[in-house]
């Protein structure tokens, strides 16, 4: 799964010159929380609600309501921006964008091919792509097991549960120590009472069994 696949083609973006009362109200027009910033058809920054906010008078000061509104039309896109934001490729995949997302402290990044902007991906996108890719949506039951961390082990759960006549929607792993994994598997299927003693015969410990109905 690429970047590409789950991201929100075509930004719509704004100018440096843009003020920040305008950006604002495109981003209420069409519910969104950030703009591409261009100048002469080249990305030059971002800005996003929080941003226009941290540059914004406080409530707190002691300028005059006047004064605090004659300061904020006066500012543009130019002084709240990021003007260096984080861009990626349409290929890189899905779990390096939530990966550099998680290390910059970021919930979103500009994509770029060819030196053009062509989209724009949020955490609430990559979020979609999870759920899509575990399948959350389609009905099924989730098996956790705890098993030891040797080669052959998934292949040898596939095929018992293959043996058992269900299909696996997702499976996916995460290490517990040194010696354990933890395995998660999504199987299509409302029942699993017979093959759960299947599994622990082979010294699989079921960990936790939950039922979706998608």
């Amino acid at each position: 799964m690429f970047v590409r696949d789950h991201m929100s083609p075509n930004p719509i973006t704004v100018t440096k010159e843009t003020s920040v009362l305008d950006a604002l109200e495109i981003m209420k027009k069409h519910k969104i929380r950030r703009l591409p910033v261009v100048h002469n058809g080249r990305l030059v920054g971002l800005v996003t609600e929080r941003d226009i906010l941290r540059v914004s008078p406080s409530p707190a000061s002691t300028l005059s309501a006047f004064e605090v509104n004659y300061l904020v039309a006066k500012m543009t896109v130019k002084d709240a921006m990021i003007k260096r934001p984080i861009t990626v490729p349409p290929e890189m995949t899905i779990e390096e964008a939530a990966l550099l997302m998680c290390e910059h402290k970021i919930d979103n990044l500009l994509v770029m091919e060819n030196e053009k902007l062509v989209g724009i991906i949020t955490q609430t996108d990559l979020f979609e792509a999870l759920i899509k890719l575990f399948g959350l949506r389609r009905p099924g039951v989730r098996v956790t097991l705890e098993v030891e961390d040797r080669i052959g082990v998934l292949a040898n759960i596939s095929r018992k549960v293959a043996e058992a006549g269900i299909n696996i929607i997702n499976v996916a792993s995460r290490q517990k120590d040194d010696v354990h994994t933890y395995v998660v598997l999504r199987l299509a299927t409302d029942d699993v009472s017979a093959l759960l003693p299947v599994l622990e015969a082979e010294g699989y410990r079921v960990v936790h069994v939950t039922s979706y109905n998608g």
